[in-house]
């Protein structure tokens, strides 16, 4: 996390695995509104069209890597690829946290949001994609989007155990998942949410997270191992478990 005007072109052109030819994108894409006087000069534009050329060319990894999947299967592998959380993981892996301009409140303290990490990424992808084209943007996130693709499709539940557990409720149980919040920690910034989920009258065992969307898949996560339908492989793995008794 660096200052206004202490980014290294090179140290993020090797970071990102890509050389700009017009650098300007590269620094408006790693820059903060914390650090402008003005929003329009951050990277919260080039955030806006990352967002829809990494839908772009996810649907297009997806449409050719599975030939034989509905829309509807489609859809819900693309979901988990372009969620914020795959991006901040992408860009985690990248190294771009370290290499955002950003003002000097948000330095120190209470670790920063992964969103921030997620929106930069997608303001890299805008500014590749300005800087070279769209053949520019595949090549620069298929070797980052592909095991994402590949992993969501393999495991059956594209991470989103909240909407597996309430089709299983509903289909075999007649019945809807509800989310209780048990307890809560930390200040109001940077709080975690003890949270179970009851379902026909049974609470099963329930899970911290570090924002309530995240508990709350974690607890239904929970519940999905206790109910027999999810198992972990040998790479410690979540998969949703593909049997006649399990559905």
């Amino acid at each position: 996390m660096r200052d206004s005007g202490e980014l290294c072109i090179e140290t993020a052109e090797r970071a990102i695995g890509y050389t700009f030819k017009n650098s300007c994108l590269l620094v408006k894409a790693l820059t903060h509104a914390s650090v402008t006087d003005a929003r329009v000069d951050s990277n919260e534009r080039l955030e806006f069209l990352g967002d829809s050329v990494l839908g772009l060319v996810t649907s297009e990894r997806i449409f050719s890597l599975f030939p034989n999947l509905l829309e509807g299967e489609m859809t819900k592998i693309k979901s988990t690829a372009v969620s914020r959380r795959t991006c901040a993981d992408i860009a985690d892996a990248m190294g771009l946290i370290d290499l955002l301009l950003l003002g000097k409140g948000m330095r120190g303290g209470a670790p920063l949001p992964r969103s921030l990490a997620a929106a930069a990424l997608e303001a890299i992808i805008a500014a590749i994609y300005l800087d070279g084209g769209l053949d520019a943007a595949r090549e620069f996130l298929a070797p980052h989007l592909d095991p994402c693709i590949q992993k969501a499709a393999r495991l059956g539940h594209q991470e989103n155990f909240k909407s597996v557990l309430q089709q299983h409720a509903q289909q075999q149980l007649g019945a809807t998942p509800h989310y209780r919040v048990i307890d809560e920690q930390g200040p109001d910034h940077a709080k975690s949410f003890k949270i179970g989920v009851e379902i026909d009258g049974h609470m099963y065992p329930p899970q911290w997270g570090q924002s309530k969307k995240r508990a709350e898949q974690l607890a239904a996560l929970e519940a999905l191992r206790e109910i027999g339908l999810i198992e972990r492989t040998k790479d410690g793995e979540v998969r949703l478990i593909e049997s006649a008794d399990a559905k």
